[in-house]
């Protein structure tokens, strides 16, 4: 039995906590809201098995249960993470705290969800060296129903440990986007799905690769597991109060693994009133979307052919990666 806890037009939500339960003869439980103080009662009440959460919520069950008994619940067995970058030290407060495995995995809405998973059956200390060793939680190995690699802008296949684009074939990978030939063009290459996002390989003893991510080379913002263009967010910033040239930046941060920052360049005699600027956003954009925090600078950061660098001022906001910010 799962607990589907996401919202249910997410991608995560539909195939792994309603459809896959459905398809082995299993059953799920719906909630309205996702609330830690619950979490285990419900989990206990309706004698749930596997729950499937994005980064934040498991930041927020740890920190919700700081100091605090945690409830026995013996048939839980695993609790699924994905749609959003884990880190090392959210992974490892977690399964400490509860001595619960984390599942970690990894896929995109073109994929069907999931392509890679941690194994369920990894013995505990197995289990802790792909979550802990390598600077980042591994996201697994593939899934039968599709093959995955690591390819350089060529398409070449790199060596072991250095990194290069995470591609994905097989079944379980769209045909295309709908009436855009563009995107397509761009998405696919010899057969392969290019996701945007970099990673590398470690292989264990008896060869079976596992995989990492360790950024996106596309610039999505994906906090809490939500998909944020940074485009449309860009375009609110430029039109605040004395702001010369503006971008979204997307930035580490523990609880929704990643937050939204502004980098801004001021117009000549503006002065830095970061408040100002944060609420215009915050009129302009619904709170997920809006700016937390604002970095000045001199210009803003761009290749040789005008495109903005997001990654390369991300480091700027590293003081805020601790903090949760709310509405």
């Amino acid at each position: 039995k799962m607990m589907c806890i996401l919202p249910i037009h997410h991608v995560n939500g539909t195939v792994v906590t309603m459809i896959t339960p459905f398809f082995v003869g299993g059953s799920t439980v719906l909630n309205q809201k996702f609330s830690p103080g619950h979490f285990f009662q419900i989990i206990e009440e309706e004698q749930v098995h596997v729950v499937s959460v994005v980064p934040t919520l498991l930041q927020y069950l740890t920190s919700y249960y700081e100091g605090k008994e945690v409830p026995e619940n013996n048939q839980f067995r695993h609790i699924i993470c994905g749609a959003g970058p884990l880190t090392v030290k959210v992974a490892q407060n977690f399964e400490e705290k509860f001595d619960i495995p984390i599942i970690h995995g990894y896929g995109l809405s073109e994929t069907t969800c999931y392509s890679c998973f941690i194994p369920a059956d990894q013995p505990k200390e197995e289990h802790k060296k792909w979550m802990r060793d390598f600077g980042y939680p591994s996201i697994g190995i593939p899934v039968p129903a599709n093959e995955m690699d690591i390819q350089d802008e060529q398409g070449n296949s790199v060596p072991e440990g250095e990194r290069g684009e995470i591609v994905i074939r097989g079944v379980n990978v769209m045909k295309g986007y709908f009436n855009n030939r563009e995107a397509n063009e761009s998405a696919f290459k010899n057969g392969w799905f290019r996701s945007g996002d970099e990673g590398f390989i470690k292989k264990d003893e008896k060869g079976n690769p596992y995989y990492f991510i360790t950024g996106r080379l596309k610039e999505l913002i994906i906090r809490g597991g939500i998909n944020l263009a940074p485009l449309e967010i860009d375009e609110v910033i430029n039109k605040a109060p004395g702001v010369k040239a503006g971008i979204a930046v997307g930035f580490e941060n523990d609880w929704y693994g990643e937050e939204v920052g502004a980098y801004v360049e001021l117009k000549e005699g503006a002065e830095q009133n970061e408040a100002v600027i944060l609420d215009y956003c915050r009129e302009h954009l619904p709170f997920l979307k809006s700016p937390k925090v604002v970095v000045f600078g001199e210009e803003l950061p761009v290749t040789s052919t005008g495109k903005y660098q997001r990654l390369k001022v991300a480091h700027l906001f590293e003081e805020w990666s601790n903090v949760q910010f709310r509405e």
